[in-house]
């Protein structure tokens, strides 16, 4: 349990406690689940060369997340170009690092409550005249989380003086200009993940492929967003398709509605027309009728039916017997004269005009073939 939890120290410490620091931590500590050749593709390995100072010479280390391996031994003093010379072009990039040993540094234990833990640094720096014999200004120090216990934060202080570091630096000679940091050995022989290196004189080496990897992440957001875009672009489409389609048989439902309602508008009037013609008698029948019921000086200029309503126009030579004759037929009712008699010169007859109210009900036709007529005319 101790060595998983300082396996955990060596990722996130000195890494602050807030969110952020959490983050590095997290990602880190996701990041040694992966395998190596995908650490170092997607750029989470934090591999990078350790010089150890031994004698006259220095070992020249490369640290990887899970093993320390020593990659060649270089007497001092180093030059500048030194370590490119021997160094592939897949390790000259990495950051380099003075590993220095535990002897010559200070270390106290301190716990801090959890707030303190976004600005540690600033809060460790005025503990160090209290917890070490030197002032601030004397010496290079940093902090590392150890753990969390409650509401309290278990830190380490690390303190080397100026003058020690100075010395140590001057022995790597003009490889000193190159470092990225200052590291320390701790009991078990293992970094213990701090920089005593003061910011100003840490060296930031450019990856040769960071330009790449950033063309590469452009052209991956850009081949997302168009991803993103084309299915976007096909859903509207297939909506469209799908709305014109719905309005397709929408109009197709309409026109089919509108001809539903106009047949059943013309089922009705043909229903409507079907019982008002069944309610009078039909034209054949009032023309029999008519025919049996005159007499021999009596003839028609003119019958007519409009609606319920019987009218005969025509001479007679006995025109007032006529409303006698036409009384009691079943398809008729209330027969009357209208208007005055008119004796015709010609013929020495009247003539008459006669109104009578069709019967509903009446009797139909013997001939089924006869269809009703509004107006006739007989001589």
């Amino acid at each position: 349990m101790s060595n998983w939890r300082d396996r955990l120290g060596r990722i996130g410490g000195g890494r602050g406690t807030g969110v952020r620091g959490f983050l590095r931590w997290w990602s880190g500590a996701l990041a040694t689940w992966l395998p190596a050749r995908w650490r170092t593709l997607f750029g989470l390995a934090h591999d990078r060369l350790l010089l150890s100072v031994q004698n006259d010479d220095v070992r020249l280390l490369r640290q990887t997340q899970d093993q320390v391996a020593e990659l060649a031994t270089l007497p001092l003093p180093l030059e500048a170009d030194a370590l490119d010379r021997i160094l592939p072009t897949s390790l000259a990039s990495l950051p380099r690092w003075l590993l220095l040993p535990a002897s010559q540094v200070l270390r106290r234990s301190l716990v801090f409550p959890v707030a303190a833990g976004d600005r540690l640094r600033e809060v460790v720096g005025f503990e160090i005249d209290r917890q070490t014999p030197f002032t601030a200004a004397q010496v290079h120090y940093d902090v590392r989380a150890l753990g969390r216990r409650g509401d309290q934060l278990d830190t380490e202080l690390v303190a080397m003086p100026r003058t020690a570091l100075d010395r140590a630096l001057a022995q790597l000679g003009g490889a000193a200009g190159a470092l990225a940091g200052a590291d320390v050995v701790d009991a078990q022989g293992q970094a213990t993940g701090v920089n005593l290196l003061p910011a100003a004189s840490r060296s930031r080496r450019e990856d040769p492929l960071r330009r790449w990897n950033l063309v590469l992440v452009a052209v991956a957001v850009l081949a997302l967003a168009a991803a993103g875009w084309q299915l976007l672009h096909n859903r509207r489409a297939a909506a469209d398709a799908f709305a014109q389609k719905i309005e397709a048989q929408a109009g197709n439902a309409r026109r089919v509605a509108a001809q539903r309602r106009q047949l059943a508008s013309l089922v009705d009037g043909q229903a409507f027309l079907d019982r008002k013609r069944a309610e009078l008698p039909p034209a054949i029948a009032v023309f029999d009728e008519v025919t049996r019921r005159l007499p021999d000086d009596s003839y028609l200029e003119k019958l007519s039916i409009e609606g319920n309503q019987l009218v005969l126009i025509g001479l007679s030579g006995n025109a007032p017997s006529l409303v006698g004759r036409l009384e009691g037929a079943s398809i008729w009712r209330k027969p009357a004269l209208s208007g005055a008699l008119q004796t015709d010169p010609t013929t020495r007859r009247d003539r008459f005009s006669l109104t009578a109210e069709l019967a509903s009900g009446a009797p139909a036709s013997s001939n089924p073939t006869a269809k009703p007529v509004d107006d006739a005319r007989l001589p």
